[in-house]
């Protein structure tokens, strides 16, 4: 697994896990699986109500909980400081760990407009030794400068959506040139429609590779870190069989052409929607 150092040193495999939507027994399975296959950044949230899922399939893991990446996210109902420190050690006692190795918020609701509260929280949450790195997910330019002026320090991650309908080029230049590296949720898009997509398909097969590894290897190319989702161990071990491979740069810029301004999944503009 190649890797990618933050601007504050921590090591993050190029290719992460997304747990949303693995509950109960039948999800610690399907993390054991991920781990199993090769898996070491594990994706969680508080409102994905799954982090002790998350944590028990770290303790069955053979895999060294110092080898793992564990990153999860504060919700827009606790961003009011004094909340935000006691759900961040409420996110510990329900995963039962000692501590996150990354944990971000996990939209700036900027109707409500505590998302800089929240963000000194994080800080020092860091310094209590809560967290190993801090970060943002769906934060937008406006709010990342707003967190640099007020409180001087950037955040080493901001993860947004992206796949090959929105594919976050302003967003990426930000990032890129801010030191921030781009972490993409739903990488693949509402897959049972991009998986045939057919311009995707026929790239595919030039490389030999199936759509889902054509979409993550282009992701991997722009410089970003996918957390995919699979609840299949074929189709998880297949999701990191990337790096044998390299799509050349007609290829990316077709697959760059597919992007469009309406591209979102939900029509989630984290200028103005809001999550608790």
């Amino acid at each position: 697994m190649e890797t990618y150092t933050l601007r504050d040193g921590l090591t993050l495999p190029k290719v992460g896990f997304g747990t949303f939507r693995l509950n109960g027994a039948a999800g610690v399975q399907v993390i054991d699986s991920a781990i199993d296959r090769g898996y070491r950044l594990l994706d969680t949230a508080f409102n994905y109500e799954n982090e002790g899922v998350v944590g028990e399939a770290v303790r069955r893991s053979r895999v060294p909980r110092s080898e793992l990446v564990i990153s999860s996210k504060l919700p827009g109902r606790h961003h009011a400081y004094h909340e935000a420190i006691a759900t961040i050690e409420e996110s510990l006692f329900r995963a039962g760990l000692d501590y996150y190795d990354l944990y971000l918020i996990h939209w700036p609701n900027p109707k409500e407009d505590h998302y800089v509260e929240a963000w000194q929280a994080l800080i020092d949450a860091q310094k209590f030794g809560l967290v190993r790195s801090i970060g943002v997910s769906n934060f937008l330019p406006e709010h990342l400068d707003r967190l640099e002026k007020e409180t001087g320090v950037l955040p080493v991650i901001n993860q947004v959506e992206l796949h090959p309908y929105f594919n976050q080029q302003a967003q990426r230049e930000y990032n890129q040139a801010h030191g921030i590296l781009t972490q993409d949720w739903s990488p693949l898009g509402r897959a049972s429609e991009m998986l045939g997509n057919p311009t995707l398909k026929t790239i595919a097969a030039r490389y030999h590779k199936n759509v889902g590894q054509l979409i993550l290897r282009w992701e991997l190319q722009l410089g970003t870190l996918p957390i995919p989702k699979s609840s299949t161990p074929s189709r998880q071990a297949g999701n990191l069989d990337l790096f044998d491979f390299e799509i050349n740069a007609e290829d990316m810029a077709t697959i760059d052409g597919l992007s469009r301004p309406d591209g979102r999944l939900k029509d989630q503009d984290p200028a103005v929607y809001q999550e608790f």
